[in-house]
Parts: C-alpha cells; structure tokens; sequence
C-alpha cells in the first residue's frame, strides 16, 4: 500500500486508516485478527476517539487490551484519537483537552499519541487555552502532531492565532455520493445550483495550499450517514454500474474502486475505513494502489449525480 509523509511532518502514513468506532462489540481475538488482517494489507494508522464505544474510551480500552503492543510493535503504528465531543455539548478547554489525553494514554496502555485530532468545531472555544493544552501535550511528549476534524479553513485559522504547532491533518466526510467539498468547485458561480454552495470554505484546496493532510471519513456513505451506496442500485443504479464496470476493467472490487475515487485526487487524501470484517478490509484495500485515469473519475463523479458544467 503506498505511503506518503503526513501533512508537513516526516511521519510516514499508509494510504488507509483502520477507523476503530466499532470494536467495542468484538472479543479480543476478532480485534487481533482485525489489526492484524490491517498490518499484512499495509495499514499503519489506526484512528481512534474518546466518545468511540458508547462509554468514554471504552474502544480505545478494548484496542488496548487485546493488543497490549510490545515497544517495537507500537514504533510501528501510528495511533491518533480525538476529543472535544462531550455529551450535549462540544469543549476544547484545556482542562478537557489534558483530561482526555490522559485517559485516552491509558486506555490504549501507550505513553504517546502520534496525532491528537479537535473532534468537531467547538464555537467557544478559546485559541489560547487549546495552544497551552497542546504545549504542554507536545512538552511532556504525550502527542506527538496536532491537528483538527471537521473544520473549515477559517476555523483552522483561528486556532493557528494562538496554536504553537503546525495543525497537519484534518479528517472531513467525503465519498464518491457524499462530495460538496469537490463538487461545489467544478460548477463555481452557477445561480440557482444547489451544487454550487461552497459549504467548507475551500477545505480541499486550503489543505493543499497548508500543507494539511485530509482524512475522509464514511467513503462508502451516502449523506450524512445515510446509508452505504455501495450495492445500493435503487438510489445509486447508475453510479453502481459503473463501479462494476469500473471493477472488472481494473480487477478489483466495486469498493476498491469507490476507495481509489478519493485516493486519486492530488490532495493525497488518506481513507478511513471504518470495517470491522478484515475480509471486507482486504476486498477494500486494493483500491489504494490503483490510478483512475481522469476519464474514469470524472465518469464516477457524474455517475452519483454530481453536475459536469
């Protein structure tokens, strides 16, 4: 699986995430299989937050304890997790920030994060209390590289007017059906196209332009978690044709044609597969390492209903 350098940092991440939400549910043994069934196909970063598993930490504690990684196993793998998301509420305090750290560091039994993501936009927060909670993170040597999720260049900004460290990643939603941060662009200043709504403030470009690593989460989901497209031939027959078609002209599967979709674009875009089959992980993985050409994404583009002026 092909790797590339994470956002301006000499950390080497693998094309795939395995998105670990939904282990809380398996015995020890299915998460070894799982991770392990991730390393063979060439995944080195595994994404984790604190509200995964329904209580606080509960799939990081279940990562954990099955794995209990030896020095050298951890030194291999890049583990990142999220906070900020409270129940109610969102809080990018720096007591919140610290106190979740320190429990998301125990749950997983590793002395570093190697990335600590901002969940989601807390609109109170404050620039200068996030930036002494990442001091002191990056001081005491319990995350390693910061970055955010879900937010929007001028959010980015925002933090950066107090942040110390350079904010290499940014995990967004996006997939083949769900795509307005590459869709609005390609039908710019067109009145009366729903379309056309810049709803992200150009995410994908600014992430270019900074140096910022993006991370799509839900690449199989339609909406905002409406379902999976994937084999969905009553609301997606057209875009499922030409993933079959796409499928046997490549030799993979219709997913792995779905992930090679994002991995195509020059934003080098890492993809967060959420499986918990590592079958299905293996029937997905392929897609990394295929290049659609530009007729092909384009047809794949037009295919989920997005407009080609």
């Amino acid at each position: 699986m092909q790797k590339f350098k994470l956002g301006t940092t000499d950390l080497a991440v693998s094309s795939a995430v395995l998105g670990l939400m939904r282990i809380a549910d398996l015995s020890d043994d299915a998460i070894r299989q799982l991770f392990s069934r991730a390393r063979d196909v060439g995944i080195n970063v595994f994404d984790h937050a604190d509200i995964y598993g329904g209580e606080a930490h509960e799939c990081e504690r279940r990562f954990g304890a099955a794995l209990r990684l030896s020095a050298s196993e951890r030194g291999a793998i890049v583990i990142q997790s999220k906070c900020g998301i409270r129940p109610g509420f969102f809080d990018f305090s720096k007591e919140h920030i610290l106190r979740a750290v320190d429990r998301s560091l125990a749950a997983l039994k590793t002395d570093y994060l190697d990335l600590l993501l901002l969940h989601r936009p807390d609109t109170l927060v404050e620039p200068e209390e996030v930036a002494e909670a990442f001091n002191h993170l990056h001081a005491s040597g319990k995350v390693r590289h910061f970055g955010v999720s879900n937010h929007t260049p001028l959010q980015i900004d925002l933090l950066k007017t107090a942040v110390n460290q350079p904010l290499v990643a940014n995990q967004i939603q996006l997939s083949i059906a769900h795509a307005p941060s590459i869709a609005f662009g390609l039908a710019a200043n067109m009145a009366g196209l729903e379309q056309s709504i810049d709803r992200d403030g150009e995410v994908i470009a600014y992430s270019r332009i900074n140096r910022m690593t993006l991370q799509a989460w839900s690449p199989f989901q339609q909406g905002f978690f409406g379902g999976v497209f994937v084999g969905d031939e009553k609301n997606f027959p057209e875009l499922n044709r030409v993933l079959i078609e796409l499928a046997s002209k490549y030799g993979v599967s219709p997913s792995a044609i779905a992930y090679a979709w994002i991995a195509r674009h020059p934003a080098k875009i890492q993809v967060v597969l959420g499986t918990t089959s590592p079958e299905r992980l293996g029937d997905i993985a392929p897609g990394a390492d295929i290049t659609l050409s530009r007729e092909d994404w384009y047809h794949l583009f037009r295919a989920a209903g997005h407009v080609l002026p």
